[in-house]
C-alpha cells in the first residue's frame, strides 16, 4: 500500500474501525449537528480551526462518513486552496476540483465518487495565485447554491481562520461554522481570535470539536 493509502486509513477511523471510541464520537458529532437546529436544518456545513495541523480535514472527512453511513448523500468539497487534503485521505485524483468549477462555470462539475456510498468529494483543483479573491467572487457565490442541489449535507474544508481571511469569506454563506480545537496544542488566545473573526462576520458557529481529548479512566462507550 502506497504511504498516502495508509495515511488515509489511520485518518479515516470512521472506515477502518467503526467500533472504536473514537469512530462513536463522530458518530455522537453527526447527531449534535442535527439536532442543532432543527427548525433550520443545516445544509451547508464548513470546517475550520485556528491553525494548521489540529486535525480540521480528518475532523471533517469522518463526521462526512458517519452522515453517509446514516444513508444519507454527501457532498465534500476543499475550499482549502492553500494546503489541500481531502483527495489524499480519500485517494482521488485532483487534477480537476472547485478551482476548475469556478473557471468552467457552464461545464459539469468534477464530483468524484469515494469508496463510502453516498459519499462523494469536489477536491480543490489546481491551486490559484489568490484563494481568497476566488472564494469571495460572486462566482463561488453562484457555486454554493449549485452545490445545495447536489446532496442532502454538503460539507466545506477552508484554511485556518485565523491565518487567512479565506473562511471568513465563507461563513457568510453557510447554514453552519464547525470549528476544530486541539487539546495541549491549540492557544486560548488564537480560539477566542478565531471566535471573534467568526462573530465579525455573523457567521452561525454551532459549535467546536475538541480533538486528541484524553478519555477518562472508565469510559465504557
Amino acid at each position: 500500500m502506497s504511504q498516502n493509502g495508509q495515511n488515509s486509513d489511520r485518518a479515516l477511523i470512521t472506515l477502518r474501525d467503526p467500533a472504536s471510541p473514537a469512530a462513536e464520537a463522530y458518530r455522537t458529532l453527526r447527531t449534535n449537528i442535527q439536532f442543532s437546529s432543527l427548525d433550520k436544518p443545516i445544509h451547508t456545513l464548513l470546517v475550520t480551526s485556528t491553525a494548521p495541523d489540529e486535525g480540521k480535514s480528518t475532523t471533517l472527512a469522518n463526521l462526512a462518513v458517519t452522515i453517509a453511513q446514516a444513508e444519507q448523500q454527501v457532498l465534500l468539497v476543499d475550499c482549502d486552496l492553500r494546503r489541500p487534503t481531502l483527495h489524499e485521505l480519500f485517494q482521488v485524483p485532483n487534477d480537476h476540483g472547485l478551482t476548475s468549477a469556478i473557471l468552467e462555470s457552464d461545464s459539469a462539475l468534477p464530483i468524484q465518487q469515494t469508496q463510502v456510498p453516498g459519499l462523494r468529494i469536489l477536491t480543490s483543483g489546481p491551486l490559484p495565485p489568490r484563494p481568497a479573491d476566488l472564494l469571495g467572487s460572486r462566482r463561488m457565490e453562484a457555486l454554493i447554491e449549485r452545490l445545495r442541489g447536489e446532496a442532502d449535507m454538503v460539507l466545506f474544508d477552508t484554511p485556518p481562520v485565523v491565518a487567512v481571511t479565506d473562511a471568513a469569506v465563507l461563513a457568510t454563506r453557510m447554514d453552519g461554522v464547525l470549528l476544530v480545537l486541539q487539546a495541549g496544542r491549540t492557544r486560548r488566545d488564537r480560539a477566542r481570535e478565531a471566535r471573534q473573526k467568526l462573530e465579525k462576520v455573523k457567521a452561525n458557529i454551532i459549535g467546536v470539536v475538541l480533538n486528541n481529548a484524553r478519555l477518562e479512566a472508565g469510559y465504557g462507550y
